[in-house]
């Protein structure tokens, strides 16, 4: 398994800090969706948030199309209710070579709104990211265009988060991370990763883009996971750090760190 389906699977894969990486992996087919979604929580989910699927008249074909290869009917919304993955449709238009958002099915979105993003190009969709347009929209936006059916590309991120919760829409971070502390961090500091995968359509064209959300506390987390987190917190960009509100977590993570790794020295 090239990709995981947990945290403390995904990690090792992710991006650090520094520059943006695109970082994509090859996978089989037998490694694109989870095998064994939990779908109540898929379906409160979008019960709970109507605005959780949005598309445009572009999204038909193509969701039409996604459902059928899982066996199911509804469109994209049928698919990403079938599956763990929230999944995105993107396609272009005739006189355009740059893709973008048709139809969003998002159950557990990380700090976003599928209105907010519904028909903009890629470089619009990730204009929050510090660097995005510098370090990688060129690169995605070729192999977005060289994509063929049949291949299917995966990579992971990771976020810090002060809730377990699976639909996260950030507060502001001095208040979401206000009840966090240096001895409650494994408790009260969750990181989540993104297993993010890209697909294209045979029949229609579209890309699909699957996101599925994995959760875990930081104290649940080894050793050597909860370590790569404290150094990716202090190496990622400044910008990038203010962005995830970094400075309102960063000192009890790596508070929290210190003492795992003292701890494991004295036990050596």
């Amino acid at each position: 398994m090239k990709l995981g389906f947990s945290v403390e699977e995904l990690l090792p894969q992710a991006r650090g800090g520094g520059a943006l990486k695109i970082a994509l992996t090859a996978l089989s087919e037998d490694e694109w969706l989870q095998p064994e979604p939990d779908l109540a929580a898929r379906n409160a989910g979008f019960d709970s948030f109507p605005d959780a699927v949005k598309l445009l008249p572009e999204a038909d074909a193509p969701g039409e199309e996604l459902a059928a290869m899982l066996g199911v009917t509804r469109g994209l919304e049928g698919a990403a209710r079938a599956a763990w993955e929230d999944m995105c449709l993107l396609t272009r238009r005739p006189d355009e070579a740059i893709y973008r958002l048709v139809g969003a099915a998002v159950a557990f979105p990380t700090d976003w709104r599928p209105a907010d993003k519904l028909g903009r190009p890629l470089t619009a969709l990730h204009a929050p990211i510090h660097g995005y347009e510098e370090q990688l929209a060129s690169g995605v936006d070729k192999f977005m265009a060289k994509l063929k059916p049949g291949g299917i590309y995966g990579r992971c991120n990771w976020f810090v988060a002060p809730t377990d919760a699976l639909r996260w829409v950030a507060e502001p971070p001095e208040q979401g991370f206000a009840h966090v502390s240096a001895e409650n961090a494994g408790e009260t500091l969750f990181v989540r990763s993104e297993r993010q995968t890209l697909r294209k359509l045979p029949e229609t064209g579209a890309i699909v883009f699957t996101i599925g959300v994995y959760l875990a506390p930081l104290g649940s987390l080894s050793p050597q996971n909860v370590a790569r987190m404290a150094e990716a917190v202090s190496t990622i960009p400044e910008p990038e750090a203010d962005r995830r509100g970094a400075r309102y977590f960063a000192p009890a993570l790596h508070t929290f760190a210190a003492r795992q790794t003292s701890s494991m020295a004295t036990l050596a």
